[in-house]
């Protein structure tokens, strides 16, 4: 994550892992969520904030949570049932509920089948939001498996050449395991960058970058300005020169196979709320687990091993600098911005639960 949506250690309030998991538990069962769903909530939130995932933590979304589920607009209680089952394919309706809740169950359920037919996908539409990407794909690699995991974000992207909201933020996450060196975990929107990340940039006065995002006629912002009234956000590349025909085509992908392929619809015409992919490839079906472990690693190595370009210190791959934020942030505390941790005791004082900040 880039410096400039960092708090700074000067004003950050460093909070234990296990005392914010504590506090969106206590703070999630008070509002009458079941403990195994208010579980898993703590859980994913918890695990975006260890891994330096910022933006889809407990710093911003749970906001949202409490107000969408005091509002009714997500089941605090949803029973999710599977739809269609194939074998190898299932489709769930999660039952208006947050995509947290549904989310695990149900890649554990694509590993599960994985297991038995080599691979497993498993997709969950009517569903909110499910926060990072990259929780569902790790679930896999504890079971030598790839795993990949994407979602219909927000309908708050402008196509190429577009000055209309059509697509989704719809990030990838992906996972493969190794055995020396760190897995390679990706987790990134398809947009030109993840929208909760502008309200880090609110929060801390900072300013959009070149290609960012675009006004509200759909003309890019080409200059490193606050972001404007009414901003609409760019696919990723930013604008056609520099590849927002690849974000582009990316956002569909990921449209197709979560809420289109779910059955419920695409972009401005989805139907109930949020879908979710899930899917695992057992490594063992495909050729043998050593060897690819044996591969991955010389992979891995190698590209740590690159030269760095004039003015860089090193080449890191995806999951190297999550894995480093998890190992300061267990021994040191996650850093929380002080408007945070006060929304936080607020929040838990209002429905009556303790909190550990």
């Amino acid at each position: 994550m880039l410096d400039r949506f960092k708090v700074p250690d000067d004003i950050a309030v460093r909070v234990a892992p296990d005392d914010m998991h504590a506090t969106i538990f206590n703070l999630f069962a008070a509002l009458g969520m079941p403990e195994a769903d208010a579980t898993r909530t703590a859980d994913v939130l918890v695990y975006a904030d260890v891994r330096g995932i910022d933006s889809h933590g407990a710093s911003n979304m749970p906001r949202r949570y409490v107000t969408w589920l005091q509002r009714g607009q997500v089941n605090i209680k949803p029973e999710a049932r599977t739809v269609r089952d194939t074998g190898p394919v299932a489709t769930i309706d999660g039952d208006k509920g947050l995509g947290l809740v549904a989310g695990p169950p149900a890649m554990d359920l694509a590993i599960e089948r994985a297991r038995r037919h080599g691979v497993g996908v498993a997709i969950v539409s009517n569903a909110a939001h499910y926060g990072p990407a990259a929780y569902y794909a790790h679930r896999a690699v504890a079971h030598d498996m790839v795993g990949i995991s994407m979602t219909t974000g927000g309908v708050l992207v402008a196509p190429t050449g577009g000055a209309e909201r059509l697509l989704g933020l719809n990030p990838i996450g992906i996972a493969a395991p190794s055995r020396d060196e760190i897995p390679f975990i990706f987790d990134a929107s398809m947009s030109s960058l993840a929208a909760n990340k502008i309200a880090l940039l609110g929060r801390l006065g900072g300013m959009v970058l070149p290609s960012w995002v675009a006004r509200a006629d759909g003309s890019p912002v080409m200059e490193e300005i606050p972001a404007p009234d009414g901003f609409m956000m760019l696919p990723l590349g930013g604008t056609r020169e520099i590849g927002s025909h690849k974000g582009f085509g990316l956002i569909m992908l990921v449209e197709v196979l979560t809420s289109l392929l779910g059955g419920a619809g695409g972009g401005p015409f989805r139907r109930g709320d949020s879908a979710h992919f899930f899917l695992a490839f057992d490594v063992a079906a495909f050729t043998d687990l050593e060897q690819f472990k044996t591969d991955m690693d010389a992979y891995l190595r190698r590209l740590l091993d690159c030269t760095p370009a004039p003015g860089e210190a090193r080449v890191i791959y995806p999951g190297v600098e999550e894995a480093e934020a998890e190992a300061d942030r267990r021994a040191r505390g996650i850093p929380y911005h002080p408007d945070v941790v006060a929304w936080y005791r607020t929040a838990c004082a209002e429905v009556g639960a303790e909190h550990r900040l």
